[in-house]
């Protein structure tokens, strides 16, 4: 079914049946157990910081299960470890796992398009070199703040080119890897391939990567597939018809359907501006209805008690912060605006819908 072209409450409606699905599946037996069984042959914690652009979907891109890949996400995939927020839950996340015996793998993403640079990102005003730069900052200060030894924590620059949905691995000495270029036969080729290409990277680590590249030699072929029976043309243009604002976003595992701003930066104002402005181009191409769009918080809590309300508040605030951005630069599109607001039991995955 073709959401994108319904009226906007059925999208609504649609989303949070979509998400329930998603908190019943990730609960259920099976489930648990199949994750299980994957941390403890991939026991490397893989984070991955990308842009909010709604065709990065790196889980389905790697067929990799849910909940195993934790994203942080921002316009252009632009961050910065010295934002105060962004520095404590990278800090946090890294010791979380460090205490649990695991290594971390930052997988820190640019994305662009080959068939026509203005699908690329607009974060970067469609400059990919900027875009690369920018991640080689980031990898910088990844190094200065856990060490440049690689051997607990490594930050590993992947370019994803959105036509096909093709990871591209940069490695030292300015090779690449680029998977779009293989084929499945080369599934064989590719831990020799790893290990040449990043051999400063820990052993156990270039192992619990492989099922990634693995999965996107699969995926990609799927997506060549796609295109040959012209299915794929709508999937690589942006057709998002929701802002989403905050974390525990991770069941939208449907492409093009949201705008992610993380909470990080201390001028939130600007990405939310920029989701809205492609909203906003959306509707006037007619690549989405103009009967609305939905603007969607949710802060994700760990326990039940002062976490719970602590993540409440938050999202309230969110939301009432992000409105008031979009009424004062977009007013004739806020007034298009459904707003909903939630917390995310992070150990079940249920999203909880807040009243007014």
């Amino acid at each position: 079914m073709d959401i994108h072209s319904k009226p906007i409450e059925q999208r609504i409606d649609w989303l949070f049946d979509l998400a329930g699905r998603h908190g019943e599946s990730y609960r259920s037996p099976e489930a648990w157990l199949a994750r299980e069984r994957y941390l403890a042959e991939h026991p490397t914690a893989i984070a991955v910081l990308k842009c909010m652009d709604g065709r990065i979907n790196i889980p389905v891109a790697t067929n990799t299960p849910t909940g195993i890949l934790m994203p942080f996400r921002n316009l252009g995939g632009m961050f910065d470890l010295g934002w105060p927020h962004l520095g404590e839950v990278l800090a946090h996340h890294v010791q979380r796992m460090v205490s649990d015996g695991r290594r971390v793998l930052f997988l820190i993403t640019y994305h662009w398009s080959k068939g026509d640079p203005a699908r690329g990102c607009a974060g970067f005003a469609y400059d990919t070199e900027a875009a690369i730069a920018h991640t080689k900052e980031i990898r910088s200060q990844v190094e200065h703040i856990f060490g440049s030894g690689h051997g607990t924590v490594y930050p590993l620059v992947c370019g994803f080119e959105t036509d096909e949905d093709a990871l591209v691995i940069q490695g030292v000495d300015g090779q690449i890897l680029d998977l779009a270029s293989l084929g499945a036969w080369d599934v064989a080729t590719l831990e020799p391939r790893l290990a040449a290409l990043l051999p400063d990277m820990p052993a156990q680590m270039r192992a619990d990567l492989l099922p990634l590249l693995a999965g996107n030699l699969e995926h990609i072929a799927q997506v060549r597939e796609q295109v040959r029976r012209s299915e794929r043309t709508l999937d690589i243009e942006h057709r998002e018809w929701m802002i989403c604002l905050g974390r525990g976003f991770d069941f939208l595992h449907t492409p093009n359907l949201a705008l992610i701003v993380g909470p990080y930066s201390p001028d939130l104002a600007d990405p939310i501006r920029k989701a809205a402005g492609i909203i906003e181009n959306n509707m006037s191409a007619g690549r989405i209805p103009a009967d609305g769009f939905l603007l969607l918080a949710s802060v994700p809590y760990d326990e039940i008690g002062v976490d719970r309300s602590r993540a409440e508040l938050k999202s309230r605030f969110l939301s009432g912060f992000a409105a008031d951005v979009i009424r004062a630069d977009y007013p004739t599109l806020a007034e298009r605006m459904a707003m909903r607001t939630a917390v995310l039991d992070w150990r079940s995955r249920n999203l909880e819908l807040l009243t007014c």
